[in-house]
């Protein structure tokens, strides 16, 4: 019995495939072909991978954020904690104001909050409420530490008050304290400042510094300051100075300007003046009007110098005036004077009339009453018994 073998067609194929790759040396296979469920898989693999590929940023993120936070509440408690208490207060630049104090402030100021937490501008501005201090700037000395650095204002003139005391103020005209046996004293003192806590009478006392200012500057460069004891500001537009030494007891009147000129023409006047026989009964002298050529110095006199024949009031210029008749029209003034004292007044007579009317009265009260006494008194009935 023949045994048949049946040789499959494909391996004859195969052979031949494979003896033609074995003579050109590459060998081709066929590609693969990925199923539809396959493909779904692969798109959902590749959407997870963007979203591990994004992780890193948002990770980062929220770490920052978490970083942040952290920080914030350690800085509250650090904040608050005993290690940020004020230990030690530095003040620099201070002679007129009490270091001690500024200390005693800034102490109270950040008892609650710290170094860390302080209001370095609120502290500052209680500062400058201080009468010597003009500016202070605080700043912070970590960990337990603060500075003040203080600008003080400069006394630059004394006033006399209201009360008759005697303080330093400054150009601003702020009242900064009672003078010291050891303060430099100026030439001469100020009168007539608002003292009321006002800006209308911060803005007028600043104005009058200004003309202090000025006619300080036109006394010192003639020589005049050393003749001035003191200077009347309450009205600006007629401004008065008070003589010193030998003449305390005459005024100069200098209206609203050109102070040096006509201080010195008044003093030039009284020099004139001085050995004559009104000389020790001049009051005042009025350089009001200017000293321009024309214009008039008033000279004013004591009341009793018409007494001693020295006349009255009068007037003189640069030519040199006729003092006779001014001295006719001060008598005549002074006249006056005199007869509307003597006159009573309005109120005299009303309380003359007033008393009168009341005297009146008095007499018919007594008259009524002594004659009610007069009259006859009723008989009386006797009383029956039994």
């Amino acid at each position: 019995m023949r045994e048949q073998v049946i040789t499959p067609r494909g391996s004859s194929r195969s052979g031949a495939q494979s003896g033609k790759a074995s003579a050109g040396g590459m060998v081709q296979r066929p590609a693969r072909r990925e199923r539809g469920s396959s493909g779904k898989q692969s798109g959902g693999g590749s959407g997870l991978r963007r979203v591990l590929l994004y992780f890193p940023v948002v990770g980062k993120l929220l770490l920052a954020i978490i970083t942040g936070l952290l920080i914030f509440a350690g800085y509250r408690a650090a904040a608050s904690a005993s290690f940020f208490q004020a230990r030690h207060v530095e003040v620099n630049n201070t002679s007129r104001v009490s270091a001690d104090e500024i200390k005693a402030v800034v102490r109270r100021a950040v008892a609650q909050t710290g170094v860390w937490q302080a209001d370095l501008d609120g502290i500052s501005a209680e500062l400058q409420r201080m009468p010597w201090v003009r500016t202070a700037v605080v700043s912070r000395v970590l960990p337990d530490g603060l500075r003040v650095r203080v600008t003080e204002r400069v006394p630059t003139a004394i006033v006399r008050t209201a009360s008759g005391r005697l303080v330093w103020v400054d150009t601003d005209a702020v009242m900064l304290g009672a003078i010291r046996p050891t303060d430099v004293m100026p030439p001469f003192f100020i009168r007539g400042l608002d003292e009321a806590e006002t800006s209308a009478a911060r803005f007028a006392n600043r104005e009058r510094m200004q003309k202090y200012e000025l006619m300080r500057g036109e006394w010192e460069a003639q020589g005049l300051s050393e003749r001035v004891s003191e200077v009347n500001l309450d009205d600006l537009r007629d401004v008065r100075a008070q003589l010193a030494g030998d003449d305390s007891q005459i005024e100069v009147r200098l209206g609203r300007e050109d102070f040096g000129n006509r201080l010195k023409r008044a003093l030039i006047e009284l020099d004139n003046q001085r050995n004559t026989p009104r000389g020790p009964f001049i009051m005042y002298i009025d350089a009001s009007q200017g000293v321009e050529k024309g214009s008039h110095l008033v000279v004013g006199l004591r009341p009793d110098a018409q007494l001693a024949g020295a006349g009255g009031e009068s007037s003189s210029n640069n030519s040199g005036a006729n003092n006779a008749d001014a001295a006719e029209i001060v008598k005549a003034r002074s006249d006056e004077r005199v007869a509307a004292r003597e006159k009573p007044s309005a109120r005299e007579r009303e309380s003359a009339a007033t008393r009168k009317e009341e005297k009146e009265r008095r007499k018919k009260e007594r008259e009524a009453k002594d004659k009610k006494s007069d009259k006859p008194k009723g008989e009386t009935r006797p009383r029956r018994v039994g």
